[in-house]
């Protein structure tokens, strides 16, 4: 049986390759307007984040979110990314 291959993305701000569902996608959609994307589907420009509180603190601090949707990133998000990553860690 032949094997699947698991598709890997970088982690904006650690730059590491980890497999696509074990990181946050953050998506800047054509009308301009940032959100999560839980499924990784949303069409537009797509940045992904390690799920761990001291990535998004470290994106937040260095602007490497920003940097990679190249747009400027309201303080409602980190914030909501934090909540999803403690989600994620309850019934992950």
């Amino acid at each position: 049986m032949k094997q699947r291959k698991v598709p890997l993305r970088k982690c904006v701000v650690t730059q590491e390759l980890f497999p696509k569902k074990h990181l946050i996608r953050v998506v800047r959609t054509p009308e301009g307007e940032v959100m999560i994307d839980p499924t990784g589907k949303q069409s537009g420009r797509g940045a992904y984040l390690s799920a761990s509180v001291e990535t998004i603190q470290l994106a937040q601090k260095r602007k490497s979110l920003e940097r990679a949707l190249k747009t400027s990133i309201p303080e409602a998000l980190y914030e909501k990314l934090v909540e999803h990553v403690k989600r994620l860690e309850l019934y992950g």
